[in-house]
């Protein structure tokens, strides 16, 4: 049983700044997030798309704000824990005692989501027969790109996850591209690149065509894929590559006994708390009158949560704003001298 201060669920910017005030104030965070990176809607989203609200920072992209946040956490040893989803969440006096999927249990008088608006899932191809061979010949994300060296693999979607993959790859491997549409969601220059290797023969694409069959016994052997006008496809291959973008959903959250409103989690205006003392909600999943739904309105809501959160972390103790120009404790904590 891990116990700490509070736990942010969540990953995403309005997580990892909740988790700098956490520790700003001596506080101890544990992170827990359901993707297997850090950073939440902005790096599964718009790594490379423009954010334009943040203060002091005219302009940059989503990858680089991650990048940023979390480098103003390295003074701070916060342990993250990913591609994990609580799942379990139950009262034990003073304290919560939360479970992951993967059997990580916490135990914390503070929970702080900050799920953006739920978690996040890829979707998923339709063939209940993928799923044997997900994370082995089928996946919706990658981790190493070194396994599929020299292989065949086949890459389903339009957007700019499945043209990006299809052309960096296309460097070392047999590369199909199949689209259910003749028409590509992704930036014009990358569509430009893919189909410059089409014509030289270094991806096959196959347009109004979609997933029919898997086909193969321990290991995925090849593919079935049928065109809008029926006809089907057998294609050889060793991997398989799906981008069709993220489902978001509460999950177990909605059973947690939290005032729910249309997929968000009502609160107070002061505190971020729910209507469970000691839960809180910062970011786009939470609403109240007024609301907006933007990066600086997250941050402002995880700096109230995080304050709120001393006072059941540190019972026995007061807490006393400081601003870090002045008070030497925090100082400190970020490793700087006076």
């Amino acid at each position: 049983m891990i116990k700490t201060d509070a736990l942010i669920i969540g990953a995403g910017p309005t997580g990892l700044f909740t988790a700098h005030q956490l520790k700003l104030i001596g506080l101890n965070c544990e992170v827990v997030d359901n993707l297997d990176k850090i950073g939440g809607q902005c790096i599964e989203l718009y790594p490379d798309k423009p954010i334009y609200d943040i203060p002091a920072v005219p302009e940059c992209t989503g990858e680089e704000l991650t990048n940023n946040l979390i480098n103003q956490l390295k003074p701070f040893d916060i342990k993250f824990h990913l591609s994990e989803r609580v799942d379990e969440v139950k009262k034990n006096n003073n304290s919560w005692e939360v479970k992951t999927n993967k059997g990580t249990e916490f135990s914390t008088p503070n929970i702080i989501i900050a799920g953006g608006v739920g978690s996040f899932e890829p979707r998923k191809f339709g063939p209940k027969d993928c799923e044997k061979y997900e994370n082995k010949s089928i996946f919706y994300s990658i981790k190493d790109k070194s396994i599929f060296k020299d292989k065949t693999v086949s890459i389903f979607g339009g957007g700019d996850s499945a043209l990006d993959w299809a052309i960096e790859l296309s460097k070392d491997s047999k590369v199909n591209l199949v689209h259910r549409r003749d028409e590509f969601r992704g930036a014009q220059s990358t569509e430009g690149a893919m189909k410059n290797l089409v014509k030289n023969g270094k991806i096959n694409l196959f347009t109004k065509y979609q997933l029919r069959n898997v086909n193969g016994k321990d290991n995925l052997e090849s593919i079935d894929i049928e065109h809008d006008d029926k006809e089907i496809k057998n294609i050889k291959t060793d991997y398989v590559l799906g981008f069709f973008g993220l489902i978001m959903q509460l999950g177990p959250i909605a059973n947690w006994g939290l005032n729910i409103d249309k997929k968000t989690i009502s609160v107070d205006t002061e505190k971020f708390e729910t209507s469970q003392k000691g839960i809180y909600a910062v970011g786009d999943i939470c609403t109240y009158p007024g609301k907006l739904k933007l990066i600086l309105s997250g941050f402002h809501e995880g700096a109230l949560a995080a304050r709120a959160c001393f006072k059941l972390a540190r019972p026995n103790e007061k807490y006393r704003f400081e601003f870090t120009t002045t008070s030497s404790n925090l100082l400190k904590r970020l490793g700087k001298k006076e």
